[in-house]
């Protein structure tokens, strides 16, 4: 289907830019016809792709890419992304994913050096609508009612459908018996997951992302994980992350570029005002979740996700649309520049060169004396990409079959600057000793795993 529109779209030029005032609510045809019409208009930057499964309806999850070689990752660009509309009657990030990619076309063809450099340097996913379906119920149903549309054609909530596997890592923590890392097998998924689910778990695992953001709405706040709060029935119980950090520089970057989110005027979405704390909250002590998709992406790989609370009304009037875009535009830039901080570099064998696939990554806080218990994997590349914060570090690199091998970093974290690399060539260990070590780590490396069909079926 994308296919055949993509060539009745494909010779005719827009006239106009892309994103423009006003602003509309596509339906789901058109929200595919418009990403087509961004690819059309910038054809050397963009790829417009589908997801591995389509939604309970058969509509398919259509996501649009922008980089400077399309369709392909990009040696040491990380790779970041956006997940608009998961609950199907929060529609605001929606409409901004679809702005927001025509605007990066649009600026690219100007001549914006900065959205030149963004795209050049990074692989950026745009996926506007998760669940597609749960639009259409929303929309049919007038979008003011607070729950119809949230969850998908077959009545769940695809914010509580991901594998729990923060009850791995909290039981991991509590016997101190592995990293809090790299969780999910095939083995953990305990329910029949929605398609939906699935297809974004396959995207999750098959793409090494850096960096993410999952666009909500019905509160103003930017919100990092733990989503799940460590103590069972806990409702509210701040659940840090070893990155925890980390993940409020993150949710501070996006709520200080919004024109409202940290605003001094207390702004209340159902008695919920997150303005006094700069507009950011830990998710479990907001309210805990479990099974959402913000730590399952944090334990299942290398992506660091945050949720981004757009504002009170989840289904706001087509007039209040770009008024909207204008209090985002920023933020939702800036954000993606994030993919950029830390460090970043190849793992490769000191003799052959040959790079290294699934070589830990782990970190000790010098600044702060301390570990941070949560190791990421070099991909497929021998590329690696750890977000940190400014300071002091030390950087160890453990393979099984070398040696591990250890370096001190300083992170400043300079705008629109690519990370500060640090490459590793580790010399091979043929001492037996080594592998048990290794194996002790307990390592799941989870990039490139395809799901069996009979998860859905």
């Amino acid at each position: 289907m994308l296919l055949l529109l993509y060539f009745l779209i494909g010779t005719v030029r827009c006239p106009y830019a892309l994103w423009k005032e006003p602003l509309t609510h596509f339906n789901n045809a058109e929200l595919q016809d418009y990403l087509l019409k961004v690819h059309n208009q910038c054809p050397n930057i963009t790829r417009v792709y589908e997801l591995s499964e389509r939604s309970v309806n058969g509509w398919p999850l259509v996501a649009i890419e922008f980089t400077e070689h399309p369709g392909k990752h990009g040696f040491l660009k990380p790779e970041f992304k956006y997940v608009g509309n998961m609950h199907g009657n929060e529609v605001l990030g929606r409409v901004l994913l679809t702005t927001l990619a025509g605007y990066l076309c649009d600026e690219y063809k100007k001549g914006n050096g900065d959205i030149q450099k963004l795209i050049n340097m990074t692989r950026i996913h745009i996926l506007p609508s998760m669940n597609p379906d749960g639009w259409d119920i929303a929309t049919q149903s007038g979008g003011k009612d607070w729950l119809a549309g949230r969850e998908n054609a077959n009545g769940k909530d695809l914010n509580r459908d991901f594998p729990d596997l923060n009850s791995l890592a909290y039981q991991a923590e509590s016997h101190d018996k592995s990293r809090t890392n790299h969780f999910f097998t095939t083995e953990v998924i305990d329910h029949k997951l929605q398609p939906e689910t699935k297809a974004v778990i396959q995207w999750i695992l098959n793409n090494p992302f850096v960096l993410s953001a999952n666009l909500h709405g019905g509160a103003l706040v930017a919100n990092y994980p733990y989503d799940e709060a460590r103590k069972p029935n806990h409702l509210h119980d701040y659940t840090a992350t070893p990155d925890d950090d980390t993940f409020k520089f993150l949710a501070k970057v996006y709520s200080g570029a919004h024109k409202t989110m940290s605003a001094d005027k207390p702004i209340s979405c159902g008695g919920d005002d997150f303005t006094h704390q700069g507009g950011i909250t830990n998710g479990a002590a907001w309210y805990s979740v479990a099974g959402g998709m913000q730590d399952f992406n944090y334990l299942s790989s290398n992506d660091f996700e945050i949720t981004l609370e757009l504002g009170c009304d989840k289904y706001p009037a087509a007039n209040k649309l770009f008024e909207e875009w204008e209090n985002n535009r920023k933020a939702l830039i800036d954000f993606i520049w994030n993919s950029h901080i830390g460090v970043k570099g190849v793992i490769r064998d000191a003799g052959n060169g040959v790079p290294l696939a699934g070589t830990i990554i782990r970190v000790y806080n010098v600044t702060g004396q301390r570990e941070i218990n949560h190791d990421i994997t070099s991909v497929l590349g021998g590329e690696y990409w750890r977000l940190l914060t400014p300071g002091l570090y030390s950087i160890t690199a453990i393979k099984q079959g070398y040696k591990p091998k250890t370096e001190n970093v300083t992170v400043v974290n300079h705008p629109k600057q690519e990370a500060v690399r640090l490459d590793f060539d580790l010399v091979p260990n043929f001492d037996e000793s080594s592998d048990v070590m290794f194996e002790s780590m307990s390592l799941k490396s989870s990039h490139y795993l395809l799901l069996p069909k009979n998860v859905t079926d």
